[in-house]
């Protein structure tokens, strides 16, 4: 089956639909873009390395890169492999330079390990073309309702999850915030602090 590049486009934070997130993968020198709901936890360790955060601790995901790399095990590619019910599936394709291993995992997991290992990711052709979304022009707009969009493997109902309003502070302030959660190691109040602060400065 023919397998299509992707690159990390962003990340965007639901305005109706409390906690949840959407990753967008847009197809390598195309314009179609694969939008998956994914969990906070998983869109902050994505965001936070894109972002070049330094939490004050490892996280999981960091741990396994110091783990897998003190044992000569890299990253090569994750293959979003399936889309079944709505439901993505993907796999992480390892190497120790002797043998080569394919490793199940979630789809914000796997990616969340491809940003810190440099790793390729790719999909295959039809999954790109029953899930994707030709775009022209904003690459957030069709985002404004999420329910109906594909989610990862193991994805929570995440409708549950409170959201906070840092709307009245300023630009100092909620720098202010962001570097007090992460020295708190409250990575989902960071996460929610680095939306306001990039929506600010979008609409300069």
């Amino acid at each position: 089956m023919k397998k299509v590049k992707l690159d990390i486009v962003g990340l965007s934070y639901s305005q109706t639909q409390s906690g949840a997130y959407a990753l967008v993968l847009g197809e390598v020198n195309g314009r179609r873009r694969l939008p998956i709901i994914i969990g906070a936890f998983e869109a902050q360790a994505i965001a936070i390395e894109i972002e070049k955060m330094t939490p004050s601790r490892p996280l999981t995901h960091d741990l396994f890169k110091t783990f897998a790399q003190i044992y000569n095990i890299e990253i090569q590619e994750v293959l979003i492999y399936n889309l079944v019910e709505g439901v993505f599936y993907a796999k992480l394709i390892c190497t120790d330079g002797k043998t080569t291993h394919e490793i199940d995992a979630r789809t914000s997991d796997a990616i969340a390990l491809a940003v810190r290992f440099n790793a390729a990711i790719y999909t295959y052709e039809f999954i790109l073309s029953s899930a994707g979304i030709v775009i022209e022009g904003n690459d957030f707009l069709f985002l404004e309702n999420m329910d109906t969009l594909p989610k990862e493997k193991g994805a929570e109902d995440l409708s549950s999850i409170p959201s906070s309003s840092y709307k009245s502070l300023s630009i100092e302030e909620l720098n202010q915030k962001l570097q007090e959660a992460l020295a708190e190691e409250a990575y989902e109040k960071a996460a929610r602090i680095r939306d306001e602060l990039n929506k600010r400065n979008n609409e300069r």
